[in-house]
């Protein structure tokens, strides 16, 4: 199976967060600027449009905006939009919106809408890589109510369907089952709180939350657990973890945009139908942020 020379999926993406206004309208300008913020920070590119960027609320005139305003600001070959939607028609129409925005590939869920078997699955997919983009798999069992385990992943692999995959099941027995059925399937790890397991699996890459807020010290600790620096990745994991681990909460957008707004980097309101976090929660992420930046994580 023929794969692209550059696999702009590897390294350090930010699922990112979306800033809007008081009047929950998009703040364009300060999203440009926020992707900007993260790749001179030490990331490597950007996920628009994914969950943490709340698209589900999004109209499709904002949702095409924010992928074209993150091209502008960082460059296509650093972005890969989520393209998630009910129907594999319109995910394909994203797919191809995100071509023409110039992007380098997309992120895929599986169907959404219904609890959709193997064939469906597979059908998802084809429609969706006719756009010509790569595809990167998304594994969110948690929230689709559709897991795509590691026999199913390589079978898309093995059809040409995708070419990595975000695994957010938080099992890590995972990626060696998956390395075993598809040793040439990417894989990256999709929740925070799991990035030290899955980078020792051999993971390719992150697909972040945490970053939005710390940045710095984020890559620092992807760069570290790849490369099996554990004297350096450890003691930043344990740092870290009181934040990372709610990447995989329910509450994950408000959390990270509190964090974000206590580091003085924008974060904002959320769209209904979310609502703030509850004061006892917002005082753990509060306290958990500021004790990072006091100890010199940014």
């Amino acid at each position: 199976m023929a794969h692209p020379q550059v696999r702009p999926w590897r390294g350090i993406l930010v699922a990112t967060a979306l800033p809007l206004r008081d009047d929950l309208s998009v703040d364009h300008d300060r999203y440009a600027a926020h992707c900007a913020w993260l790749v001179a920070n030490g990331c490597d590119g950007v996920v628009p449009n994914g969950s943490l960027g709340e698209y589900q609320v999004l109209t499709p005139e904002e949702r095409a905006r924010v992928v074209e305003t993150a091209v502008s600001a960082v460059g296509g070959e650093r972005v890969m939009p989520g393209v998630a939607a009910y129907g594999s028609a319109e995910a394909r129409r994203w797919a191809e919106q995100a071509g023409e925005a110039g992007c380098a590939s997309v992120m895929l869920l599986p169907p959404n809408a219904y609890r959709a078997d193997d064939r469906s699955v597979l059908a998802h997919y084809t429609e969706v890589a006719e756009a010509g983009l790569p595809v990167v798999a998304y594994n969110n069992p948690i929230d689709t109510k559709v897991d795509l385990v590691p026999e199913l992943l390589a079978r898309l692999h093995g059809e040409g369907l995708i070419h990595a995959v975000k695994e957010f099941s938080g099992d890590v027995r995972r990626a060696y089952r998956i390395a075993e059925l598809a040793p040439e399937l990417d894989l990256l790890a999709g929740a925070d709180d799991v990035l030290l397991e899955l980078a020792a699996a051999g993971a390719k890459g992150w697909v972040a939350g945490y970053p939005n807020a710390l940045p710095r010290a984020s890559a620092e600790l992807y760069r570290a657990a790849v490369a099996g620096d554990l004297t350096s990745a450890l003691p930043l994991y344990r740092q870290l973890h009181p934040l990372l681990r709610w990447d995989s909460k329910v509450e994950f957008v408000q959390a990270i945009k509190l964090s974000m707004d206590v580091v003085g980097q924008y974060g904002g309101p959320v769209r209904p139908p979310r609502v703030p976090l509850l004061p006892e929660q917002a005082a753990v992420v509060r306290a958990a942020t500021e004790k990072a930046v006091a100890a010199g994580l940014g």
